[in-house]
């Protein structure tokens, strides 16, 4: 769903002046990563970042890797593009698009090291259930996207949300739970705390993490 919110002044000028160093749309077609980003690094694809401070660490603790983030809250985009600007950030592209169109159109198959998708819109309510972005579909799109050994990490603080996450990516095909059959994973070193997870904490919530790995 695109919320557009209001935006800061920093978030204005930044979508006006820099976007050019970070921002991709639809339109700029399949992406060629070693053109984009001048170096034949891994790349790891980010759907919803949010106000973008835990993908702008990220992308600052492994300046090894690549990030590309996809987000469609204009003030979370522009928040992003002046911080990695302010930080001197190069290793970062954003979206603010829709995730879905974006791997349809922008992004080649077998061409990502890792997909991470950290507190999702949990949809609470059952008759919304079928609203929640990972279903058996959405997986097997994440899997045709990934190289093989690629990862799809997923977290939540909603434990319904979190269970079905293991569902699903259980009965996917080509897909294995890196941390067994039936088992949540650790939460992995590289995935910082977001204000999401901070909330749930103040709420009491747990925080699931799920990490399933292409091995077809």
């Amino acid at each position: 769903m695109r919320r557009q919110g209001r935006l800061t002044e920093g978030q204005s000028r930044a979508l006006e002046h820099y976007w050019d160093d970070y921002g991709l749309t639809l339109a700029n077609g399949v992406l060629d990563f070693t053109a984009l980003f001048g170096n034949a690094n891994p790349v790891i694809l980010e759907i919803g970042f949010g106000n973008g401070a835990s993908l702008l660490q990220m992308a600052q603790h492994a300046p090894q890797k690549n990030f590309i983030g996809v987000e469609v809250h204009r003030p979370g985009v522009g928040k992003l593009i002046n911080d990695a600007h302010q930080a001197g950030v190069n290793n970062v592209k954003v979206f603010c698009e829709d995730a879905i169109e974006v791997l349809a159109h922008n992004i080649a198959d077998s061409s990502l090291d890792g997909v991470q998708l950290f507190f999702p819109d949990p949809w609470h309510k059952k008759k919304h259930n079928k609203r929640r972005i990972v279903q058996p579909a959405f997986a097997q799109t994440i899997r045709h996207k990934l190289k093989i050994g690629g990862y799809f990490h997923m977290a939540t603080d909603w434990e319904p949300y979190a269970e079905q996450m293991l569902e699903v990516m259980s009965a996917a095909g080509g897909f294995t739970n890196q941390a067994g059959a039936g088992n949540y994973a650790p939460k992995p070193d590289y995935r910082p705390d977001t204000k999401f997870e901070k909330r749930g904490e103040r709420l009491g919530h747990g925080v699931w993490d799920l990490v399933f790995i292409r091995n077809v």
